[in-house]
C-alpha cells in the first residue's frame, strides 16, 4: 500500500496556512515536496516536518532556528536533535520570561497613567 500524499491545496487546508506560506517554507528549504510536473505532493515526512515547523512558530522560534534544528535530525539523528531542542527550548523560555517582564512593566505603567488621568477627571 502506498503512503498517503497530500496535494498543495490539501496541505494548505490541513495546516490552515496560505499558499504563500507553504511556498515560502519550500523556498527556504523547510519542506521539499515531491514534484510531478507542476504539481506538488507531501508525504508523511513533510507532514511531520510541517507539524514541527508550526509548533516551533507557535513557541516563537525563528524559522532559521527551526530549519537548523530539522537539519540536525537528517545529519546527526534523533538524540542530537533532542539535545539541540532542549538547548533551543531553554533559550526560548528565557526570551519569553524577559518579554513577560517587559509586558508586566508596560501594563503597570499604563495602569498608573490611566489611574492618574481618571483622578484628574474626578
Amino acid at each position: 500500500m502506498t503512503e498517503k500524499r497530500l496535494s498543495f491545496k490539501e496541505m494548505c487546508a490541513k495546516f490552515d496556512v496560505t499558499p504563500r506560506t507553504l511556498r515560502y517554507y519550500e523556498y527556504i528549504e523547510l519542506l521539499t515536496p515531491e514534484k510531478e510536473g507542476r504539481a506538488r505532493f507531501y508525504g508523511p515526512r513533510e507532514l511531520a516536518r510541517m507539524t514541527l515547523i508550526l509548533r516551533g512558530r507557535r513557541f516563537g522560534f525563528a524559522l532559521e532556528d527551526i530549519r537548523q534544528w530539522l537539519l540536525i535530525y537528517e545529519k546527526e539523528g534523533t538524540h542530537a536533535q533532542m539535545r539541540e531542542w532542549v538547548a533551543l527550548a531553554d533559550r526560548q523560555m528565557e526570551e519569553l520570561r524577559q518579554q513577560r517582564a517587559q509586558l508586566d512593566e508596560t501594563m503597570a505603567e499604563l495602569q498608573r497613567l490611566r489611574d492618574d488621568t481618571a483622578k484628574t477627571l474626578a
